[in-house]
């Protein structure tokens, strides 16, 4: 994975390939590559290690050319990067493959294979699949129907684009837990990972469902079921324009981040999840064996990233049964850590450049740990690179210096290490399709909860003449308290401390007045009844409570000084994630009401690259 640009047209799609590929940069990556079908009916491939920039100089100094072709962004997961590994992949001079996703089975494919006389270019699972669709074409079947004879074959998620040499006139295409989308022109059809590549050649997209195939000519577009069967899908027209990764209708990029983070949310978790099981695999080559034998967790990370360890902390060990240590990067490098047996070195940073956590994560390495995980969102950046298993956050370009989407995907990527964890060691305490189904409900929650953008607006009002908050939370939203505190004072300038709500009888219910707004945080859970009653201790001390509670909760103490705000219910697993999305929005518009900088707060940088 990570992005795929293809089309057929009755003009030369070179520079649309390649503008395509740009507009899934943001994704990351770490190689590129291009196959387009020359006039002569030629295929001819070119790869490159590292950016699209390098492709793009590449395929103008060979003069590529053609009118239908394939391209690809890779980020690593079986085989390091390296231009060999890099899609297109070929099998011999005649069909030629770009593949999003992961193939579980690859590896007894690849043995089979290898006895029937394949030889093999890369380490990738990929490869399997175009030398199994050209065994298919060399049995007589059309591209069609080799690609859907194939198919049965791969166990995993895919998104594929194939051409072949013999059929230069059509490219088919299928989906199987990875997007793919179909771009609609006259006299040229496309497909693509994500629909802002395709933006500058068309607004109307086919959105391809589980197990669709598709046949793309320059006359128009067939969809099929997975028996080829036809079946009809709707034409979507976009909203998006060309400079969709502008600010555009919103104020601020964080109103836009924040607003982007059920479509960042469901970016993370496609490819990962099965119907009902999570795909260990893509935790990278090995990950099953190496997750098999861990027997303790320690997370490091800075800021932001750091509460998102904090809440997994309580993930981990409920529901694992695993000792999980969660720690402050600039701490962990300048003290001797007691390393536990078979112990997972998590690191979590959105940049993956934080010096930090880069320093603690090579000082791991000569601890003795069990295997070194990244959870980061730019696949080229140290950390990925330097690490043995990396979960690749697809949140996106974040702009915004207070981060937002970037959080709350590093916790649905956590989510899926629980589950990974979990079932690698046969400890989880949780039933898995259950923690898939609480996985795939989340983008829509927090559709839901976006919507609550007006009313939250009106409660800031409140908090605009203030000069500190408190913040409270039990269990796994006690982190959440802090990220929004962090939140609030990042973007608002306003001192704001977070604290376990049984804390506040041993010291902070001295700073309580008329004057220290309270926000908590209330999911209905088996600490509710705890939290209602260190909010009556605030009530009782003349504090004004703010609280974002489940609408299932009845909160009978409720009037003067005593604010209750609704949200639609969320399942326990995924309750830090929903309760997270107010708390964004809450520090926004203080901040605006305010006056201050919304996206380049004072003394702040995006990504720390020094200590």
């Amino acid at each position: 994975m990570c992005g795929i640009v293809g089309g057929i047209a009755q003009r030369d799609l070179r520079e649309i390939l390649i503008e395509g590929l740009r507009r899934l940069e943001y994704r990351g990556y770490d190689s590129a590559g291009l196959v387009l079908i020359q006039p002569d009916q030629r295929l001819q491939r070119c790869r490159r290690l590292g950016k699209v920039q390098a492709l793009a100089e590449a395929v103008a100094a060979e003069g590529l050319s053609g009118s239908l072709g394939l391209a690809h962004t890779r980020w690593a997961t079986h085989g390091a990067p390296s231009e060999q590994n890099a899609h297109p992949h070929l099998s011999g001079d005649q069909v030629a493959l770009v593949h999003n996703g992961i193939i579980e089975n690859y590896q007894e494919l690849r043995s089979a294979q290898r006895a029937a006389g394949h030889s093999f270019s890369s380490e990738t699972d990929t490869e399997v699949i175009v030398h199994a669709i050209a065994d298919q074409m060399d049995q007589g079947h059309d591209l069609l129907q080799a690609l859907q004879g194939t198919l049965g074959q791969l166990k995993g998620a895919y998104a594929l684009g194939v051409i072949c040499q013999a059929e230069p006139e059509r490219l088919v295409a299928a989906r199987h837990g990875s997007p793919l989308v179909i771009g609609l022109g006259f006299g040229e059809h496309f497909i693509a990972s994500d629909m802002a590549a395709l933006l500058p050649v068309t607004q109307r997209f086919i959105i391809l469902e589980e197990g669709d195939i598709a046949e793309l000519s320059r006359d128009g577009v067939k969809v099929y079921d997975a028996e080829l069967r036809p079946v009809e899908r709707p034409v979507h027209e976009s909203r998006l324009s060309a400079d969709a990764v502008e600010r555009g209708e919103y104020r601020h990029f964080m109103l836009k981040e924040i607003h982007e983070q059920p479509r960042a949310l469901a970016d993370t978790l496609e490819g990962r999840l099965s119907a009902d099981c999570l795909l260990i695999s893509a935790f990278g080559y090995a990950a099953e064996e190496l997750l098999g034998r861990v027997r303790a967790v320690q997370i490091v990370a800075c800021g932001t990233s750091y509460h998102a360890g904090l809440t997994a902390r309580y993930w981990i060990e409920r529901y694992c049964g695993l000792p999980c240590s969660v720690e402050v990067a600039s701490e962990f490098r300048y003290r001797q850590p007691v390393v536990l047996a078979d112990c997972l070195f998590v690191s979590i940073s959105q940049s993956g450049e934080t010096a930090d956590t880069l320093a603690a994560l090579r000082q791991a390495k000569q601890l003795g740990y069990v295997a070194s995980l990244a959870i980061c969102n730019v696949a080229e950046s140290a950390l990925v690179r330097e690490s043995d298993l990396v979960l690749l956050t697809h949140a996106g370009p974040e702009i915004g210096v207070a981060s937002t989407k970037a959080f709350t995907t590093q916790l649905a990527a956590l989510l899926l290490l629980l589950g990974a964890l979990g079932r690698s060691r046969g400890l989880i305490g949780c039933d898995e399709i259950e923690l898939v189904a609480q996985l795939r409900s989340l983008p829509g929650l927090c559709e839901r909860i976006l919507q609550l953008d007006e009313p939250i607006r009106a409660l800031a009002e409140a908090f605009v003449d203030k000069q500190h908050a408190l913040f409270l939370g039990r269990g796994s939203l006690y982190p959440i308290a802090l990220e929004g505190s962090l939140k609030l004072k990042e973007i608002s300038y306003i001192h704001a401390e977070a604290y376990p709500a049984g804390e506040l009888k041993h010291g902070p219910l001295a700073l309580i007045d008329e004057d220290m707004p309270v926000v908590a945080v209330a999911p209905n859970n088996a600490l509710l009844d705890k939290l209602k009653a260190n909010l009556e201790e605030v009530r009782a001390r003349g504090g004004q409570l703010y609280v974002f509670a489940d609408e299932a909760v009845c909160l009978s103490e409720t009037g003067e000084g005593y604010t209750v705000l609704a949200l639609p219910h969320s399942a326990q697993l995924v309750a830090p994630i929903a309760y997270t999305l107010p708390l964004q929005l809450l520090a926004y518009h203080v901040a605006v009401l305010k006056g201050t900088d919304v996206d380049q707060p004072r003394n702040l940088a995006k990504s720390v690259t020094v200590e």
